[in-house]
C-alpha cells in the first residue's frame, strides 16, 4: 500500500518582513479601537497578529469555510450583544476588524496580502472616525506609512540590505503628494463642518453633566481626564483675577439633593436689567462691572451646553441666552466649536412674581429636621444676607468634609445631620434647597471651576474633571448672587483646579493618595510639565487650526485671495487645473531626470562597444550586453574582468530601479580605463 501525504498540507508563505512592516503598521491602528470599542474587538485583533507568525513559521493557515462562517457568527452574535445592534459606526467598525482578524490568519498568497494592506488603510480611516485628536492622527499617519513600507518591501522581495530602501520610498511618495494635499485641504471647497466630527452616539459622561443634579453625579467625573474646552482671553497675557466659574446651565426645579434643569429653556428677557454678583463665598458688591472677553474652543459633547465665565451679558451666534444667562447652542454640538463671548461680573436685579415662585418651590417630602434647621436661621437673622452667612457658617463648623467618594444618600437629613461627607454637587443642592426653605428664591448653576493655565500656549485647559456645582440666590441689594457652599468645606477648590486642590490635599495629609508616590513626583517634574505643555499647545493649534477648517474659515481665506466669489464649480474646476499642472510638472520634471542619467549611461555603453571595436571585437546590434560580454572576454583575456564588470554595471544602471549613487560616475571611469594597456 502507497504512503498517504502528509495529513498536513503546508502552503506557500507570506515573506517574513513585509509581514513584519504590516504587523507593525496594524499596531499604530489599534489606539482608537481600545478607547471606542468594546474592548474584546481590538484583543482579538492582537490575538490574530501573534497567531499568524506562529502560523507562519509552520505554513498553517485558517482553511475550514465552517470554521470561518461560524467565526464570523459568533462575532456578529457579539457585537450585537455589545452595542445592541449591528447598525452603527462601532458597531460597523469593530466587523470590519473582526474580519481583518479572519483574513490575518488565512492569508497565504500575493493577492491576499494586498487585500490586507488595502483593509489595513480602510482601517486608519475608521480610527480617524472614532477620534480626530492628534494622538490619534499620528498613530494612524504612521500606520499609513507602514503599510505602504509592506507594500513596497513585497513587491522589492527579500533581497540582502533591502530593509530600508522602502522606507525612503514612501517618505519620498508622501513628501510628493504633500503638495496636492496641502491644495486640496485649503481650496477644495467645504459642504458642511471641518474635519472634526462624532459619529458616535454621545454618552453622559462626555458632556462631564446633564441637566440632571444628583448625588455622586459629578462626583465619578473627578478622575477624566477629558477635555471640556480651551479658553483665552484676546488681549490678555495674564489670567482673570479670582475664581473662574464657567456657566453652563441653570437648574431650578427642586427635589432636596436632586435638582434637574427646565423641560423647555426659554430665551432670557430682552427687559432684564443688570446689576450687581459678587464672589465665591458671600460676595461683596462691585461698584462697576468689569467685561471679560473670552475666546472658547469647546471640544465635542453632543449636547448643547455652551460655556462662559460668570456671566455672559449676550448670545453667540447659534446659540441663545437662556433665562438664567447662560449659553445653550440652537444645535446639538458634534465638532469641535470655537466662539467668543463676553462675561461681566453684574447680574439681574428684579424678579418676577412668578419666577421668585419657581425660586421658592419645595418637594413636600423633605423632612421636618431640615425645615427646623432653616427656619432656625430666618429667626436670627432679619434680612437675607444674614441668614445666607448663618447658612455658611453652619457648612463651616459642623464638622463636614470633602470626598470624592462620598457613598449614597438616602435623604437630604442624613446629609446634613449624620454622614456629613461630600463633593460640590452634594453642598449645592443641600445649600440651595436650604435656602428656599428659609423664603430665599435660589437656583443650583453647574459648569466649571477652575482649569489648567499653559505657559506656552497662553491658554486654559478646562477637564471633565473640573465639573463643578455652585448656587446662586436672590438678595433684593443685588439681585441673583453667586454662593458657593463647597468653598466654605474647603477653602482651596475655588482657586486651583481639582487635579491641583487634591494634590494640594494629599501633600498637606488631609487625603490619601490616589497614585504611586515615585510617579506623583515624576508627574509633578518640571520636566514632564514642560513636556505636557508643549503637548497641550500642539493637540490645541491641531484642534483649532487644522479640524476647525469649515466653511466659514475657507471664505475668510478664499475672499483674503480675491476667488471666494467665482462660486463652487468654479473652484473646484481651478483645482484641478492646478492639480494636472503640478502633476504634469512632476512627470516632465521625472522624465528628464530619468533621460538624462539613461542617456548618458547609454553614451558610455555606445563608447566601451566602439573601443571593443577597434580592438577587434565589434559588437552585432542584435547581440544583448552579457552575450557580448561573454565573446569579448574570450577575445580580450586581458580585460575579461573589465569587461564582465562594465556589462554587469550597465545592466544595474538599465534596469535596476534604484541603482547605488554613484554608480553612473564608477561606471564612466570603469569605460574610461578599459583599453589603456592594450594601447601601450
Amino acid at each position: 500500500m502507497s504512503k498517504s501525504s502528509n495529513p498536513i498540507k503546508r502552503d506557500t508563505s507570506i515573506p517574513r518582513r513585509p509581514l513584519l512592516w504590516m504587523a507593525a503598521a496594524l499596531l499604530f491602528t489599534l489606539p482608537p479601537f481600545f478607547d471606542s470599542l468594546a474592548v474584546w474587538v481590538p484583543s482579538l485583533f492582537l490575538l490574530s497578529l501573534a497567531l499568524k507568525f506562529w502560523m507562519e513559521t509552520r505554513g498553517y493557515r485558517l482553511r475550514s469555510v465552517v470554521l470561518k462562517l461560524m467565526l464570523v457568527a459568533t462575532a456578529v452574535t457579539t457585537a450585537f450583544f455589545s452595542y445592541s445592534s449591528v447598525r452603527g459606526v462601532e458597531a460597523g467598525i469593530s466587523l470590519l476588524v473582526v474580519l481583518m482578524s479572519l483574513k490575518i490568519l488565512e492569508a497565504h498568497t500575493a493577492r491576499e496580502f494586498r487585500v490586507m494592506v488595502l483593509i489595513g488603510w480602510m482601517l486608519c480611516l475608521c480610527g480617524f472616525f472614532l477620534s480626530q485628536d492628534l494622538t490619534t492622527a499620528l498613530c494612524l499617519l504612521i500606520a499609513f506609512a507602514l503599510l505602504a513600507v509592506a507594500l513596497i518591501q513585497f513587491h522589492r522581495g527579500a533581497a540582502p540590505g533591502a530593509v530600508w530602501p522602502p522606507v525612503g520610498t514612501t517618505c519620498k511618495l508622501l513628501l510628493q503628494a504633500s503638495p496636492l494635499v496641502v491644495l486640496f485641504f485649503l481650496l477644495f471647497p467645504r459642504i458642511n463642518t471641518g474635519f472634526w466630527f462624532e459619529l458616535r452616539p454621545f454618552r453622559s459622561a462626555n458632556t462631564g453633566f446633564s441637566d440632571r443634579l444628583s448625588p455622586g453625579s459629578i462626583a465619578a467625573l473627578a478622575n477624566s481626564s477629558e477635555i471640556a474646552f480651551r479658553a483665552e482671553f484676546p488681549g490678555s497675557s495674564t489670567r482673570p483675577s479670582g475664581p473662574m466659574y464657567w456657566r453652563g446651565l441653570v437648574m431650578w426645579r427642586c427635589n432636596g439633593m436632586e435638582w434637574r434643569g427646565p423641560y423647555d429653556p426659554r430665551p432670557k428677557s430682552s427687559s432684564s436689567t443688570r446689576g450687581f454678583a459678587g464672589n465665591s463665598g458671600l460676595p461683596v458688591p462691585s461698584a462697576n462691572a468689569k467685561e471679560i472677553q473670552q475666546r472658547i474652543t469647546l471640544a465635542p459633547n453632543g449636547a448643547r451646553w455652551m460655556f462662559a465665565l460668570d456671566r455672559p451679558i449676550k448670545a453667540v451666534p447659534g446659540a441663545m441666552l437662556a433665562r438664567g444667562d447662560y449659553l445653550l447652542s440652537v444645535q446639538p454640538i458634534r465638532k469641535s466649536r470655537r466662539y467668543e463671548v463676553v462675561s461681566s461680573e453684574s447680574s439681574g436685579n428684579e424678579i418676577t412674581a412668578k419666577g421668585r415662585a419657581e425660586a421658592l418651590e419645595v418637594p413636600a417630602s423633605i423632612s421636618p429636621a431640615v425645615r427646623d434647621l432653616a427656619h432656625s436661621w430666618t429667626v436670627h437673622n432679619h434680612d437675607s444676607r444674614g441668614v445666607v452667612s448663618s447658612a455658611l457658617q453652619f457648612f463651616r463648623t459642623q464638622g463636614f468634609s470633602y470626598s470624592l467618594t462620598p457613598g449614597e444618600y438616602d435623604d437630604l437629613e442624613e446629609f446634613l445631620f449624620r454622614r456629613r461627607v461630600g463633593f460640590c454637587g452634594h453642598y449645592a443642592a443641600s445649600f440651595a434647597t436650604l435656602m428656599r426653605l428659609a423664603g430665599i428664591p435660589a437656583r443650583v448653576v453647574v459648569g466649571y471651576l477652575g482649569g489648567e493655565y499653559n505657559d506656552l500656549g497662553h491658554f486654559f485647559l478646562v477637564r471633565q474633571a473640573d465639573t463643578h456645582a455652585w448656587c446662586e440666590v436672590w438678595l433684593p441689594e443685588n439681585g441673583w448672587t453667586r454662593v458657593d457652599p463647597t468653598a466654605a468645606v474647603a477653602p482651596g477648590r475655588a482657586s486651583l483646579d481639582l487635579t491641583t486642590f487634591l494634590e494640594t490635599r494629599i501633600a498637606s495629609g488631609q487625603m490619601g493618595a490616589r497614585r504611586n508616590a515615585l510617579i506623583a513626583l515624576l508627574l509633578r517634574s518640571g520636566v514632564f510639565t514642560n513636556v505636557r505643555f508643549i503637548w497641550q499647545t500642539l493637540s490645541y493649534e491641531w484642534d483649532s487650526r487644522l479640524l476647525a477648517f469649515d466653511a466659514d474659515v475657507q471664505d475668510v481665506l478664499l475672499t483674503s485671495m480675491g476667488i471666494a466669489s467665482r462660486g463652487p464649480v468654479f473652484l473646484i474646476v481651478e483645482i484641478l487645473l492646478v492639480a494636472i499642472a503640478l502633476l504634469a510638472i512632476y512627470f516632465a520634471w521625472m522624465q528628464l531626470r530619468t533621460r538624462s542619467r539613461t542617456d548618458r549611461v547609454k553614451a558610455l555603453y555606445e563608447y566601451f562597444c566602439r573601443k571593443t571595436a577597434r580592438l577587434g571585437v565589434p559588437r552585432d546590434p542584435c547581440e544583448g550586453p552579457l552575450d557580448f560580454a561573454q565573446r569579448a572576454a574570450q577575445s580580450l583575456p586581458n580585460e575579461s574582468n573589465r569587461i564582465r564588470q562594465i556589462a554587469n554595471t550597465y545592466i544595474l544602471l538599465r534596469y535596476a530601479p534604484q541603482p547605488a549613487s554613484g554608480m553612473v560616475d564608477r561606471f564612466a571611469k570603469e569605460v574610461n580605463a578599459f583599453g589603456a594597456r592594450t594601447r601601450h
